[in-house]
């Protein structure tokens, strides 16, 4: 089952539910667009379990894929499809670097293909490493390389500490629920850390493995429904020793850039408008949580009406903030049908 198989449909006014209203590759709008708000944003989305089988076909076929790929090959000095076919899991390094040329390759489909001309960034989660490429702090290839230098600084890193941490997410919770959840742990002196808040009742917790059981309980009880538990875990206030420890062992080794567009951080919606910004923002992004709703809003306060997400998205572009907030277009995978239509044809 994928990310997007496992939201439910968003509860609407009056007791009635409204399915994700997904645009299609193609660049069909799925929203309307704010008035006075005229500028466009490209988002660069988090990344979500993967496997070679649902994208493998997409690496070797798509020709803007099959550029990006050629220059990951070059970067990193051996075949990355090759590693990525062997590999058993959904964050593996390959599986990263085969998520950021996918999604490189996409805004390049939208620049060339769609005239996508967008003068704000965001990248939440790991979308922060494909901006950083698309504005211009780095060139590609450090960002493959800094990727595959960050997934072993966190392999390193977990294998000693946290070992036992997973990053759960859920949604249907209201905060005065999700309090008294968090209340709970505290009375049982059990560790958590907030993780991100993604929409209404839309949130990120990080938690040890022996607690998910309860914690999915909990969400239960709550009306919530629990979505998908991530490994290694992400976004925590404990983990500042990982940030140092990125700091001092991989971002030292690249030369960051001021950004050709302003970029907006994921964490609390700063507009990142300089090398010190991104730097920040990038190393920001191991022990602080993600805040969707900040980015929404600095998204609207810098005019942006239209945001193209570009990229293995099945999450940001279906949250009711965004659909609500902007016209929504997406560039991404061919649909599963489209595909079986392929295999058949």
């Amino acid at each position: 089952m994928t990310l997007s198989e496992r939201i439910p449909p968003t509860p609407a006014p009056g007791g009635t539910t409204t399915g994700g209203r997904d645009a299609t590759a193609t660049g069909d709008a799925g929203g309307a667009a704010a008035g006075g708000r005229d500028a466009t944003a490209i988002v660069f989305p988090g990344m979500g379990p993967s496997s070679f089988a649902e994208v493998g076909k997409f690496l070797l076929l798509d020709p803007y894929a099959r550029k990006r790929l050629a220059e990951a090959d070059e970067a990193l000095g051996y075949s990355v499809f090759d590693r990525f076919r062997t590999s058993e899991e959904d964050y593996s390094v390959h599986s990263q670097i085969a998520f950021l040329v996918n999604s490189m390759a996409m805004a390049d489909r939208a620049v060339d293909t769609l005239g996508l001309s967008p003068t704000v960034c965001t990248g939440p989660s790991f979308g922060q490493k494909a901006a950083a490429a698309f504005v211009g702090s780095l060139p590609f290839a450090d960002v493959v390389r800094l990727t595959a230098d960050l997934a072993r600084c966190e392999e390193e890193y977990f294998s000693g500490a946290y070992e036992d941490v997973v990053t759960h997410s859920f949604v249907r919770t209201p905060q005065e629920r999700l309090d008294e959840i968090l209340a709970g742990f505290d009375d049982r002196g059990a560790w958590y850390d907030v993780s991100g808040r993604l929409d209404a009742g839309f949130h990120m917790l990080s938690v040890r493995e022996k607690e998910l059981d309860g914690l999915k309980a909990a969400i239960s009880a709550a009306g919530g429904y629990s979505m998908y538990s991530m490994r290694p875990p992400v976004h925590a206030a404990a983990f500042k020793e990982l940030r140092h420890k990125a700091e001092e062992e991989v971002f030292g080794a690249y030369e960051l850039a001021d950004p050709g567009m302003p970029v907006v951080a994921d964490q609390d919606g700063t507009v990142v408008r300089d090398v010190a910004g991104m730097r920040t923002m990038m190393l920001d992004t191991f022990d602080r949580p993600i805040h969707w709703p900040s980015v929404v809003e600095s998204l609207k306060g810098l005019g942006v009406g239209t945001v193209c997400v570009t990229g293995p998205d099945n999450l940001f572009h279906r949250l009711d903030l965004t659909k609500d907030s902007f016209e929504v277009h997406t560039v991404g995978l061919p649909k599963k049908r489209s595909r079986e239509r392929e295999r058949r044809a």
